[in-house]
């Protein structure tokens, strides 16, 4: 059976990159725990193909917004359905994004984060 994958992309301030990264290398290592094979965020450099949507179109980022694009792969999907409902209540998960999301200086923001499910079409 292929591999299932979560994919999202979201918008953080550029000034918040580093902190951001230290979270997510936390986190990552939760979602593993929980079944995931591999964790990967990256940000973005390169988002502008002439005649092409871009993360950061989508994503309504500003020019002083990064944008991560990250992946996360599981064995199955059932092993991802699991997780995704155990890691959210995970409280070591609400200590770590805490921060990212306190109103006063917003650096996570979900309802701007684009994510969805996929089975696997190549290997």
């Amino acid at each position: 059976m292929a591999n299932y994958i979560d994919g999202f992309v979201l918008p953080i301030p550029k000034e918040h990159v580093d902190e951001y990264r230290r979270v997510a290398e936390k986190v990552a290592a939760i979602w593993k725990e929980y079944g995931a094979l591999a964790y990967h965020e990256c940000v973005g450099e390169d988002l502008y193909l002439e005649g092409t949507r871009s993360f950061a179109d989508i994503t309504a980022a500003s020019s002083d917004e990064a944008i991560v694009f990250g992946w996360v792969v599981f064995p199955s999907k059932e092993v991802r359905d699991r997780a995704n409902e155990k890691v959210p209540t995970d409280p070591r998960m609400t200590e770590l994004v805490a921060p990212l999301t306190d109103p006063s200086r917003l650096i996570f923001d979900a309802s701007r984060m684009v994510y969805g499910g996929f089975q696997a079409l190549v290997q």
